[in-house]
């Protein structure tokens, strides 16, 4: 019994001594062994096969013009790699010959078809490289072809060719709007359309479960598997850009800025009807010269100075307290408001007493302007009764474009900590309050859209591969911002300006426009009864043509440096500028001359007859194969029907005296009336059928109107 005892007390000695703790120091060995030994070896290898989920970047949609043209576009590039390892043997072997041959011919010549050869056997035989590059920066076409190469024909896992696709975006029309277009960076704040617009042009992306192989080089390899997916391109969207409007406003701006070597300037062109942004262009001045680095018409929030005198004007207008007519004394463009000292910047108030009104807002006068503020408003309830009214107008809101930035205005509220007893006639000419050049322009292009304001807008539609998917209707934000009374009253101010006033140098016989100058001062400092001024910002805003408005246009100009700083020097023919080469750009610009009915007119009214240079006349008689008879001797000739042919008769003109031109076409009257040492003032179209001063009276350099018809 005792000996069976023993005997199974040594075998479990033999196992616990024997196998167990052998085992278990064992265990122990290889424990230490992995874990610190080789442990940086092991996770090394854990990293480099390690396999996730890897998103597959979607290519970014397009940015159109309006036409359709592209502004912005997503050009895609290919890094191309191979992996020797991937084919099989049998593949490898039969086209690495013709694979090195078309990569050392076609792709990299700094090697040779054999040298190349030699070069992947290896890389294959050691799998020390599995990402050996092919081509950087590959087109789509390259890309193609290579593809078409042997072996990798085979498709990705078979042939071992790795295409790694990168999104660069463009922008076929260089800087045009750059600003506005913006975009969008990891490491900034989106910008412009691109950044507005971010969730319709970036599509979905796709993915694709991919293994690492090399963590040091952190390269990674596609994995043959059913859960990829191809990513979703993004959807173009369509702007309400015109290519065309826009070079014209960024030239103009260019010159205006060059030709006075201001700080910074904007300029912006809308539709009228709809508040579709045509153009807008914006240029500071950088390092290197001009750059558009930031949208000054939407994130510039800035005192207007004389442009905003219309909304004060049109406050009393609605209010009913004045007429045009009415007269003001401007006190010779000098007036004390309280302990501050105001004095026009025009010198027209020079001399200058009592005017009417609208010739006070015509020269701009601040003083006049300032003082009917301060007649009508300025005692119990008038300034919380002026401060509604500009809120009617809605210039103490936001324009609410889509692009971010935009900066809020800011107007008093009456009787607020901030106001003062100056604070009431310094508004009224466009101080102690902020708006930007996109505001303001919202309010002027209401006035030529007859009180309907408009919301302004950059974007049109959205599209996906041509099919639209969604259209942005222009947006009524007030149906009417004033009376149509009132409406009509300001737009006879602002024509009263181009023609008669500030900007009359400005004013062009091809077409009418209205607008306001401005000229406000900038980091002004009040010491006492003075005034210091840290320079000028010079603006114009308006819109042309006059009688049916088609597009509204306002130009800013911050300090200028030289060749003058008054709105109507700086601002004024940039504006001008932009306005005559967009009505020459194009027909659809223009009103038809026989789009609307011609007026009835009684006979006595029409000239029977035709009235021009005897040789023009001959000469286009002839070309036509018409008979005529009579050789006049003058110089001008009467062209009459008589019988079945044409009668030419003498029509003659005396020095010194005014010249008959009833019949004459415009050239010819023009001719005829400048070369007598008469101003001429025309009206209409045509023929002339009436001349203000008559034939044969004398001539003392007097101006003359003629009618066309």
């Amino acid at each position: 019994m005792m000996e069976i005892k023993n005997e199974i007390l040594y075998r479990i000695y033999f196992l616990l001594f024997g196998i167990f703790i052998p085992i278990s120091v064992i265990m122990v060995y290889r424990t230490i062994v992995i874990s610190i030994v080789q442990g940086e070896d092991w996770r090394q290898r854990g990293k480099d096969n390690y396999v996730r989920f890897k998103a597959i970047e979607a290519e970014r949609g397009n940015i159109l013009a309006m036409d359709g043209s592209v502004l912005s576009t997503s050009i895609p590039y290919f890094d191309l790699y191979f992996d020797p390892v991937a084919p099989q043997a049998e593949d490898f072997n039969e086209h690495i010959d013709s694979l090195s041959f078309c990569l050392a011919s076609f792709v990299d010549d700094t090697y040779t078809p054999g040298g190349l050869r030699d070069y992947l056997i290896r890389a294959r035989a050691d799998s020390s490289n599995r990402h050996i590059l092919i081509k950087k920066g590959a087109t789509f076409v390259e890309k193609a072809r290579i593809e078409q190469f042997p072996l990798f024909s085979k498709g990705r896992f078979r042939g071992g060719l790795i295409v790694e696709q990168r999104n660069e975006r463009r922008r076929p029309f260089g800087l045009l709007a750059q600003r506005t277009i913006g975009y969008v960076r990891e490491s900034a704040k989106p910008v412009g359309i691109e950044g507005a617009m971010d969730s319709i042009l970036r599509g979905e992306p796709g993915g694709q479960m991919m293994i690492r192989v090399d963590a040091k080089k952190d390269i990674w390899l596609p994995l043959e598997d059913l859960t990829a997916m191809d990513p979703k391109s993004g959807d173009d969207v369509v702007t309400t850009i015109d290519v065309n409007i826009q070079d014209i406003a960024e030239n103009a701006l260019l010159r205006g800025m060059n030709a006075h070597d201001a700080e910074w300037g904007t300029a912006v062109v809308m539709d009228v009807k709809t508040g579709a942004v045509r153009a807008i262009a914006n240029l500071g001045r950088g390092e290197t010269g001009w750059w558009e680095s930031f949208n000054y018409a939407i994130g510039s929030s800035v005192e207007p100075g004389s442009t905003f005198k219309t909304a004060t004007m049109l406050a009393l207008l609605e209010d009913g307290v004045i007429k045009l007519e009415d007269s003001i004394d401007i006190h010779h463009g000098k007036a004390q408001f309280f302990e501050q000292l105001m004095v026009d910047s025009s010198p027209e108030s020079n001399g200058l007493d009592t005017i009417s009104i609208q010739r006070a807002f015509e020269i701009s006068s601040n003083v006049g302007v300032a003082g009917l503020a301060q007649r009508y408003y300025g005692t119990g309830n008038g300034p919380d009764r002026f401060i509604r009214r500009l809120k009617q107008f809605s210039l103490h809101l936001p324009s609410g474009i889509e692009i971010e930035g935009e900066a809020n205005p800011y107007l008093k509220e009456a009787f607020s900590e901030t106001w003062s007893g100056i604070s009431l006639p310094w508004i009224a000419h466009g101080y102690e309050m902020r708006i930007t050049p996109l505001q303001l322009l919202s309010f002027y292009n209401s006035i030529a859209n007859n009180g309907v304001m408009m919301k302004p807008y950059l974007v049109s539609a959205t599209q996906h591969y041509g099919e639209v998917l969604d259209e942005f209707s222009p947006v009524i934000v007030k149906k009417r911002i004033a009376s149509e009374r009132s409406i009509q009253r300001i737009r006879q101010l602002l024509e009263g300006v181009v023609n008669d006033g500030t900007a009359r140098k400005l004013h062009t016989d091809a077409y009418n426009f209205a607008g306001k100058t401005g000229t406000a001062q900038i980091n002004y400092k009040r010491s006492g009864k003075n005034i210091k001024i840290g320079g000028y910002r010079a603006s114009f805003v308006g819109y042309f043509p006059a009688e049916k408005p088609r597009y509204s246009c306002i130009v800013v100009i911050h300090r200028p440096r030289k060749a003058g700083f008054y709105g109507s020097d700086v601002a004024g023919p940039i504006f001008r500028e932009i306005s005559d080469k967009i009505m020459a750009s194009g027909s659809n610009h223009q009103t038809p001359l026989n789009l609307a009915v011609r007026p009835v007119m009684k006979n006595e009214e029409l000239p029977g007859l035709d009235v021009g240079a005897s040789a023009d006349l001959r000469t286009a008689l002839k070309y036509l194969d018409l008979p005529f008879y009579g050789r006049p001797g003058t110089e001008m000739a009467v062209m009459r029907t008589h019988a079945d042919s044409i009668l030419f008769q003498n029509r003659t003109i005396a020095e010194r005296t005014v010249p008959n031109v009833l019949g004459m076409t415009l050239r010819d009257a023009l001719y005829s009336l400048e070369n007598a040492g008469l101003k001429v003032r025309l009206n209409g179209v045509g023929k002339v059928i009436s001349q203000s001063v008559p034939p044969s009276a004398k001539v003392r350099g007097q101006t003359i109107s003629i009618t066309l018809r």
